[in-house]
């Protein structure tokens, strides 16, 4: 077979890259409407039944570290491949699961084969596309598949419930599977990594990974036990004596999983910061938008994942290609703080649906305004996480940025699930109804939503910016003639 010319073998690779990320992030969210099948299917209990999300959600989380680095240093392409088809097993485990057990656990090792990928597709998309102009296009594409396919999830998991059943919503993954992984061993370049010569960091891999898990479990507790109960208060302690332990190690290891270097990448950290501030905002309002429009509003799984249609397509047309071009007019920081502070106001909009809200105006204004702000803040806030990163840390800052939207993701669940089941059940004790009582408490979670985008805008404003690239000039390029690739780092070179 004639051998792809560089450049479009790329950009197929990006398009190979992007679906398994749109696969990972769909599957976050795809389970959430199936629920209620699954309980009443395998018999579930109403606290063993939240072990479906938080198994993915721990193994998820815990794993992404050691698996960007390993990325670096076994090679990103055999990672990708080697987490692809744990990923693809365990699909098939969660689809024919017939007990509660099996499913768990089948969802945990989905979790550690989503970590195995998700922790080297930046890398993969940064050392391939090198150039500002290209890698912006690149990073737009990934954004969308990161950010949209979390409301894509809720779509395809309500009609897959409805029109088949719950088992379908983990059988879609196999036929995806398989595809990617074929395209991902012809397209993407083999890269050797930089080896273990030096011996592997296996206490900081064991102290690191542990202490994720028990940090992402015990954001997750919180919704079932209250932020003060045991099973909160001891995995997060323990996680904060793990990861202290983690840095001693990690400061002698001559070898370390984790470079302490890498903190010095302004740029990553500070836009980490931001990411979990967005996060914590955004993701619980998927989670407390989806149950305001089922137990307020009386909507249906199907309608439900319609709802947030305006959120999707709007992250799509922004990603494509309106963020890039707003970017490169006007730079990085300011469509950043414009996006955030439109998702905020989005996210206030839901504040002012009452009991019995129509769609229009106000559940569809705060759609939309959450995928204007996002669509616009994602894509550049991403850019200056890898901007200052060297190639051979690629896949660990591939890692951070995951792990920093992942946890996130959980602490805000945690979070605004919790503020808003204490403020209802406050108000059901002081007399208020059903509906008003739930109407009040997810008010409340959503200014705290919208509150967390605010001081994610503080800090783009005020620190961020100064690590903040340039804007290139945007070039409108010619499909007759497709620019020559600059050749890349011998680590990623194409194989023959």
């Amino acid at each position: 077979m004639q051998q792809l010319s560089d450049d479009r073998r790329r950009w197929l690779a990006l398009i190979t890259v992007c679906f398994a990320q749109l696969m990972l992030t769909v599957d976050t969210s795809i389970v959430n409407v199936a629920l209620p099948q699954i309980q009443h299917d395998l018999h579930f209990s109403q606290s063993s039944l939240t072990w479906v999300v938080n198994a993915f959600l721990v193994a998820f989380g815990s794993f992404l570290l050691l698996a960007g680095r390993l990325g670096d240093l076994a090679g990103r392409k055999r990672v990708f491949l080697a987490g692809l088809t744990v990923f693809t097993v365990a699909s098939l485990l969660c689809g024919i699961a017939n007990g509660s057990g099996l499913l768990i656990g089948a969802r945990f090792l989905q979790g550690v084969g989503a970590a195995m990928q998700a922790s080297v597709i930046l890398a993969i998309i940064v050392t391939e596309f090198p150039e500002p102009e290209e890698r912006a296009r690149a990073m737009s594409a990934y954004v969308f598949a990161a950010v949209a396919g979390g409301s894509l999830g809720l779509l395809l998991g309500g009609a897959l419930t409805q029109l088949l059943n719950w088992h379908w919503i983990f059988f879609v993954n196999i036929p995806i599977g398989l595809a990617v992984g074929m395209a991902g061993r012809v397209l993407i370049p083999h890269d050797r990594g930089i080896g273990f010569s030096e011996g592997i960091d296996w206490l900081g891999s064991l102290l690191v990974t542990v202490a994720l898990a028990a940090a992402v479990y015990g954001f997750v507790e919180p919704s079932t036990h209250g932020w003060g109960s045991l099973h909160t208060l001891a995995p997060l302690a323990l996680a904060l004596v793990l990861l202290t332990a983690f840095v001693a190690v990690e400061n002698r290891h001559p070898n370390p999983i984790f470079p302490l270097r890498i903190l010095k990448l302004h740029g990553l950290v500070l836009s980490s910061a931001v990411r979990v501030l967005m996060v914590t905002g955004v993701y619980g309002m998927f989670f407390l938008g989806s149950l305001y429009l089922e137990k307020v509003l009386g909507y249906g799984a199907m309608d439900t994942g319609l709802a947030f249609l305006p959120y999707t397509v709007t992250v799509a047309i922004l990603t494509l290609g309106v963020n890039r071009r707003l970017v490169a007019r006007f730079g990085s920081v300011p469509v950043m703080a414009v996006g955030l502070a439109v998702a905020a106001a989005g996210i206030l909009m839901l504040r002012l649906a009452g009991t019995h809200a129509g769609f229009f105006p106000f559940p569809f204004l705060a759609f939309l305004g959450m995928g204007l702000g996002i669509g616009n803040a994602f894509t550049p806030l991403t850019m200056i996480s890898m901007a200052e990163v060297p190639p051979r840390d690629a896949g660990l800052a591939s890692g951070i940025v995951n792990v920093s939207q992942q946890v996130a993701g959980a602490l805000g669940l945690a979070l605004l699930a919790t503020i808003a089941t204490g403020h209802s059940a406050s108000l059901s004790r002081a007399g208020h109804g059903v509906d008003a009582s739930l109407v009040g408490g997810y008010h409340l979670a959503f200014e705290f939503g919208a509150g967390a985008l605010v001081v994610a805008l503080i800090l783009v404003v005020t620190v961020v910016r100064k690590h903040a690239p340039r804007p290139a000039p945007e070039r409108v390029p010619n499909p007759q003639s497709a620019p020559v690739s600059q050749p890349h780092d011998e680590s990623t070179s194409t194989a023959t």
